[in-house]
């Protein structure tokens, strides 16, 4: 089956579990689906690998890559913290006869489903803006400051969900994971 141009989006306010949602569809399909890895200009997390989590990109370099047009999306995410898909990463899982399947942020997501209407945009929905900061404070991985400008955030990215195919509430990971399965197989035999 021929997968060129077929891409597969997760999104998700920061907290709402699509990072788990992705595992599990890489592990559910992995001769179909394999992760696009994003570029990002902040400086990796503990246990975080160059070429694996991320292309971790200085600022100047993020910025050639901008003027070059390799990017399929990019977005200053954060103040300062910039990130992308780089199309040479989708041309290389293409290459694989694989599926790519983006994490990515909701206005990235926006801008690759434009590019690419035969996309699969998933938005993964929290239970609610308060469960939503309670996991982001339970993760450990973010500061005070920080976790209140992701709940910030969160609340005006909920406003694109309509953009996407499915919205897919997030109040059991494993019912969400389950029927994130059934739209991504029925998307791949598409």
């Amino acid at each position: 089956m021929i997968y060129q141009n077929k891409i597969i989006l997760l999104t998700a306010p920061s907290g709402s579990g699509k990072t788990s949602i992705t595992r599990y569809l890489l592990e559910c399909f992995p001769d179909k689906l394999a992760f696009s890895i994003s570029a990002a200009t902040r400086p990796p997390r503990e246990k975080e690998k160059n070429g694996i989590d991320y292309y971790f990109l200085s600022q100047e370099d993020f910025n050639i890559k901008i003027r070059e047009d390799a990017f399929a999306e990019w977005e200053m995410v954060y103040d300062g913290k910039y990130y992308g898909t780089l199309k040479s990463e989708l041309q290389r899982i293409w290459n694989k006869q694989q599926i790519p399947l983006l994490d990515i942020d909701v206005k990235g997501a926006i801008h690759v489903k434009k590019q690419f209407p035969q996309s699969l945009g998933l938005f993964i929905m929290p239970p609610s803006v308060d469960e939503l900061k309670r996991r982001l404070y339970t993760r450990g991985t973010d500061s005070d400051e920080s976790i209140r400008a992701r709940v910030n955030k969160a609340k005006y990215e909920l406003s694109f969900k309509d953009h996407f195919d499915h919205v897919l509430l997030n109040d059991d990971l494993e019912k969400a994971c389950i029927e994130a399965k059934r739209l991504v197989e029925n998307f791949i035999s598409s």
